[in-house]
């Protein structure tokens, strides 16, 4: 990872085990009710999009489908390496593929048309810096969208309260967000899984072993009840 690049977190579920973490976004929202609420609000058909810390590249093909140009930025060498391989593989010939981060994207100001950024970097209250680059680069009418938890309703919130890390209040967040200017959407949906195997991996590697085979022993299924916070505004 570049030193030149500030406020960098890590991700160690997806950095340490990058195709377990791609099970887990098969798995996440799989009506893409997401995807709908994000385009009821501004569509990106023909606008330029900036995925922004892209990870291995997961939800890059949906923003290709309809965009004019894709900009995947993302800070970890070797996930930005992981991008570039499903571009190819998958001949998407409107993509870049660069590094940076959300406190210096690397791309001239009012560049990009929508910005979409997925539990990266924006957790509040702790992201100014980045949101400053989110307005430097944004294009007048352009649109931000931040994807987080939401913290008050699903079966995930539940189990994020007893999380070793848990301790985020949703009032000191949803406040923060609001002060910043940007609404809120709701979005109710799920984690669906294709057998038992992969769901308890994957809480596995969200919760660490004790809490995660904890959480298992009261958990039957294949889905576990998942709802988003959408965070976005119109710039």
């Amino acid at each position: 990872m570049s030193d030149f690049l500030p406020g960098v977190h890590a991700a160690p579920n997806i950095q340490t085990a990058p195709d377990l973490y791609e099970i887990e976004n098969r798995a996440a929202d799989p009506e893409l009710r997401i995807e709908a609420a994000m385009r009821s609000i501004a569509a990106w058909d023909g606008q330029i999009v900036l995925d922004l810390g892209a990870g291995t590249g997961f939800h890059v093909p949906r923003w290709h489908a309809d965009a004019a140009h894709v900009i995947a930025v993302e800070p970890h060498d070797a996930s930005r390496v992981q991008i570039m391989r499903r571009v190819a593989a998958l001949n998407l010939e409107r993509v870049s593929v660069i590094t940076g981060s959300a406190e210096r994207i690397l791309l001239p100001s009012a560049s990009v048309d929508i910005i979409h950024a997925r539990f990266a970097y924006f957790f509040a209250p702790n992201c100014l810096p980045g949101l400053a680059e989110v307005a430097r680069v944004l294009r007048p009418g352009g649109t931000a969208f931040i994807i987080d938890n939401d913290l008050r309703h699903g079966q995930f919130a539940d189990w994020l309260k007893r999380h070793p890390f848990a301790g985020v209040d949703p009032d000191v967040v949803e406040r923060f967000w609001s002060e910043q200017g940007y609404q809120l959407t709701r979005i109710p949906s799920e984690w669906r899984f294709d057998n038992r195997a992969d769901l308890e991996a994957v809480v596995r590697l969200e919760f660490g072993e004790a809490l995660g085979n904890d959480l298992l022993r009261a958990h039957t299924g294949l889905s576990v009840e998942y709802h988003y916070a959408l965070y976005w505004r119109r710039y």
